[in-house]
């Protein structure tokens, strides 16, 4: 199945946390669907202002021979494409782990108002673990955040992968 087919149910009505664990589960399973593929199990899944899915990717650099394929950055993507605008006030990116550099790049500059981020990347990371790129005050754009959703789940999927890669 590909992010395009990816069944995505509405949201629960209860509160926040439930809200952003059932769009981390999506964003999971595209991770899943990124290891299955000998890709680093990373996935994304963009919501517009009005709770509509705008993206949903996971991470594709080694296929698309692309640097740039990463999930965040092919999730926004289908979204300023949806939307038919770069600028995506008001929407959430639900990602499987931390954002790097170029992908907390492209969060500001879509103008993202809200990440929701599983694990951290401690060797990457641009929110919280290296760079806390999205908390600069000298940024034209703040974005609130929210880590930790789902992490010990979206820990122990990238383990596994790197597990099964090392010698």
């Amino acid at each position: 199945m590909d992010e395009s087919s990816l069944p995505l149910l509405p949201p629960p009505e209860e509160g926040r946390d439930a809200v952003d664990r059932h769009w981390m589960t999506q964003a999971l399973a595209l991770a899943r669907q990124a290891a299955d593929l000998g890709e680093v199990p990373v996935g994304a899944l963009l919501l517009g202002a009005d709770g509509v899915v705008l993206g949903a990717a996971h991470n594709q650099p080694i296929g698309r021979h692309d640097p740039t394929a990463h999930a965040e950055i092919l999730a926004l993507r289908q979204g300023a494409e949806r939307l038919g605008n770069y600028r995506l006030g008001g929407s959430t990116l639900y990602v499987t782990l931390e954002p790097c550099v170029m992908c907390a790049g492209a969060i500001l500059h879509a103008r993202v108002q809200r990440l929701v981020y599983a694990a951290t990347d401690p060797k990457g990371g641009a929110v919280v673990s290296l760079y806390p790129l999205l908390a600069d005050p000298r940024m034209n754009h703040q974005v609130l955040l929210r880590g930790g959703v789902c992490a010990e789940e979206a820990g122990l999927l990238l383990r596994a992968f790197f597990r099964a890669r090392r010698p």
